[in-house]
């Protein structure tokens, strides 16, 4: 056989081997679905993340990865985006390999952030519930850090999912919303968010059963 015979042949026999190889691994996503659920993405650290260290879009694009994972082996909190890690720190160590969660993440310290927001966050307004446990004893719960919290729809004959779509964000503004105050009332409430967060959290409120801002406690 010539020279250019064999470069054929084996360019042949390279493109066989890539189809078969990216047929088992299609095969193997499908068998994974099927006995374990759906595929989600989640946020892993690519690298060991310090305490305090800020996750700036740099770091972000460095030491964070997406990876797709079956629900039931996804912890509760997770994060599913790098944007949603972005100025925020860890509030312990997060080593290499480890899901990033949103009861890991915080604000920075005061007077770490730049002016109003810090980089990256912008005032949107939300339709919340729960904002009634936000300003218990009067006192204006502007200023706050708080999850946003989203219950979706059940979907066929399985239970809607809850999960944090939004962790640490400031609190701006809070307002009673057409319901007025009280307990179960919708409030508009203006909070610090990523475009990412700001996207999520909009759309959300077109298909979610309820969207919740939770108070987070110090730290």
């Amino acid at each position: 056989m010539s020279r250019r015979g064999r470069s054929v042949a084996f360019l042949l026999a390279a493109l066989i081997a890539a189809a078969g190889a990216a047929a088992i691994a299609d095969g193997y996503g499908t068998r994974v679905a099927r006995g374990y659920g759906e595929l989600r993405p989640v946020l892993v650290a690519a690298e060991a993340l310090r305490r305090g260290r800020e996750i700036d879009p740099a770091l972000a694009a460095a030491g964070l990865e997406v990876r797709r994972v079956p629900v039931r082996f996804v912890p509760p909190g997770a994060l599913a985006a790098a944007a949603e890690a972005v100025g925020l720190v860890p509030a312990a160590p997060i080593p290499a390999g480890s899901y990033l969660l949103a009861t890991q993440l915080r604000l920075p310290r005061a007077g770490h952030l730049g002016p109003a927001l810090g980089r990256g966050r912008q005032p949107v307004e939300i339709a919340v519930s729960g904002a009634d446990a936000l300003a218990v004893g009067g006192a204006d719960p502007a200023g706050a850090r708080v999850d946003v919290v989203i219950t979706t729809e059940p979907s066929g004959s399985g239970p809607g999912r809850t999960y944090v779509a939004a962790a640490a964000v400031p609190l701006l503004a809070l307002s009673p919303g057409a319901d007025g105050p009280g307990p179960g009332g919708i409030a508009a409430a203006t909070l610090g968010l990523t475009r990412a967060q700001a996207l999520r959290l909009i759309a959300a409120q077109s298909f979610a059963r309820q969207v919740t801002v939770i108070p987070r406690g110090p730290g």
